[in-house]
């Protein structure tokens, strides 16, 4: 894989859901090695610390369920920000933090794809489609709406202007498992390409994604991909507050990460999810570098045993 400057940017955000524990996230990859796996893959690596929210104060949802919107918009605006700054320099991996982070981090990205005259697309791997917008959601955690905000659905009228929509033929969902009744409605009615499990357990995990890694290819875009811990099977990756039975295996995950790293269109990552205090001994972590890392250039051959005993 050719070399490319690595830029990490901590991501602490707690306030997509209530329950918390994902601003622990940053510094349990930071303990689990990530920069130091990335590094020995002959890559440079900065690490840039952990950014915060702005402050800003905004009218209240008119859904009442909706949690913390300041706190959600605030960091939106400091991760748009801070993905348009690391972008020109390397490839930004924001270490969250939960879902909510690629509000931020997602449309930050199209507004450099756009800078550059390219296209950007957007793979979302993830058990739940996060297509809510604040006015659908019936639990008011704004973790599940970050592709209903970058595909320019309305409802987020509190949030920035968006730079660039995401067109939905440019998104693709693998790992379904879990979608709300008002998100499968509008689901149906989208262009956004869906991959659910037993899509997967039918056809494999390749087919889909190499048609969708082509597609990219053929439009010269550029790619972020969006790593939801929840995506893997809990048995696998237990440190998530949604925890939803039947997702991808390691095998899965990790043909996923290869079949990445051969097309080399990925510009961007997240890494959301990750709650360390429900962590089997930085198991989930450990895993979530692995992948990182394999995205980045690792195969099977360089990939150290781990023991969770």
């Amino acid at each position: 894989m050719t070399q490319q400057n690595i830029i990490l940017i901590g991501s602490p955000v707690d306030c997509g859901k209530r329950r918390r524990g994902c601003l622990m996230g940053p510094d349990a990859y930071r303990t689990a090695g990530l920069a130091e796996a990335i590094s020995a893959l002959g890559h440079p690596v900065t690490d840039m610390g952990n950014i915060a929210p702005d402050a800003v104060t905004v009218a209240p949802s008119s859904n009442p369920l909706v949690w913390e919107l300041d706190q959600n918009v605030g960091w939106t605006r400091a991760l748009m920000r801070a993905a348009q700054e690391a972008a020109a320099h390397g490839m930004p991996i924001f270490m969250g933090g939960d879902h909510a982070l690629s509000l931020g981090s997602v449309a930050g990205m199209a507004a450099h794809a756009e800078r550059l005259g390219k296209p950007l697309f957007v793979l979302w791997l993830d058990a739940h489609s996060d297509f809510h917008t604040p006015l659908t959601s019936d639990s008011g955690n704004l973790h599940g709406t970050p592709v209903g905000y970058l595909t320019g659905r309305d409802g987020f009228e509190a949030f920035p202007p968006l730079p660039a929509v995401v067109p939905q033929d440019h998104v693709c969902m693998i790992g379904l498992r879990s979608v709300d009744g008002p998100e499968r409605i509008a689901l149906e009615e989208s262009d956004v390409v869906r991959v659910d499990m037993r899509m997967i357990d039918e056809q494999g995990i390749r087919a889909p994604l190499e048609a969708f890694l082509e597609k990219v290819e053929a439009a010269d875009g550029l790619l972020h991909v969006s790593l939801d811990v929840d995506f893997l099977d809990p048995s696998v990756a237990p440190a998530v507050g949604t925890t939803v039975p039947g997702g991808a295996t390691m095998r899965e995950a990790h043909l996923v990460m290869e079949m990445l790293c051969d097309y080399g269109l990925v510009c961007s990552l997240d890494l959301v999810e990750l709650n360390p205090f429900l962590d089997d001994r930085g198991r989930t972590a450990s895993v979530m570098v692995d992948l990182a890392a394999s995205l980045l250039g690792r195969r099977i051959f360089d990939r150290p045993t781990r023991s969770f005993a």
